[in-house]
């Protein structure tokens, strides 16, 4: 865990008491010094960045090149009629400094590719979380973070599901029924390229048919149907995965 920055101010304990109840002065401490670098910021990553923040994390990098369209209106944190057309990173840190106005936040708004993970030091963060949806890049991402120091936890797909009961926790190569698992599992068999370590993921079993139009061109051919109550779980249940591995090496369990 990151030993530098700063601890929790008198009105960091008023805004988050009622965390600390349940988490404890010494574990929310903890979370004010904690780094996370999170990719992707859409349906999923953006709900797992705001409960980041409303639970204490003091320093969090946001990773997205996209802006704010019309489809992300529906399940994404910080996309609104206001945004639209806005870049996400920059659209949601302005939401996240409503909330806390005292969290460090860093934006980076690029896409993580092969030319651009070098200039990533994964090493300087406590946790990374993945909520990329590219195959290619997802595979290099969690690579790179399982080389690193830093702890990975990684979303699966959250499209094409409707039952949040159905969203679960697993060792990536222990996660069914999951077309992206599936995917990826593959990607790094072929390759040859195995992540080095194991990582926690969310997912769920659960697979919906899409109801496509039949003249659907473009972008809705190829898009997946997703929804606010599905991609909301999936980032939160990130979050808690951070919280509960703070709370475990800060011993307060």
């Amino acid at each position: 865990m990151n030993d530098g920055g700063p601890t929790m101010t008198d009105n960091d304990t008023a805004f988050l008491s009622r965390a600390e109840l349940l988490l404890g002065r010494e574990t929310m401490d903890a979370l004010s010094r904690t780094r996370v670098i999170l990719f992707g910021t859409g349906g999923v990553g953006s709900w797992c960045a705001e409960s980041l923040v409303r639970s204490g994390i003091g320093h969090l990098t946001l990773v997205d090149f996209d802006r704010v369209n019309a489809s992300n209106v529906n399940r994404q944190m910080m996309a609104t009629s206001q945004t639209l057309g806005e870049v996400k990173v920059e659209a949601l840190r302005r939401r996240l400094l409503d909330i806390r106005p005292d969290v460090r936040i860093t934006t980076v708004p690029e896409m993580y590719t092969p030319d651009t993970a070098g200039t990533f030091d994964l090493d300087g963060y406590d946790y990374v979380v993945d909520a990329i949806d590219s195959l290619d890049h997802k595979a290099l991402l969690i690579r790179k973070a399982c080389a690193s120091k830093a702890t990975l936890f990684s979303s699966m797909g959250a499209a094409r599901k409707l039952d949040p009961t159905k969203v679960a926790v697993a060792e990536f190569w222990k996660v069914k029924g999951c077309p992206l698992g599936a995917a990826l599992r593959r990607k790094f068999r072929q390759t040859g390229d195995l992540p080095v370590r194991k990582f926690q993921c969310v997912y769920s079993e659960e697979v919906v048919p899409n109801h496509r139009p039949a003249d659907a061109t473009g972008e809705l051919a190829t898009a997946n149907g997703s929804l606010m109550h599905i991609t909301a779980v999936f980032g939160c249940t990130l979050t808690s995965l951070i919280l509960r591995d703070i709370l475990q090496k800060s011993g307060a369990d």
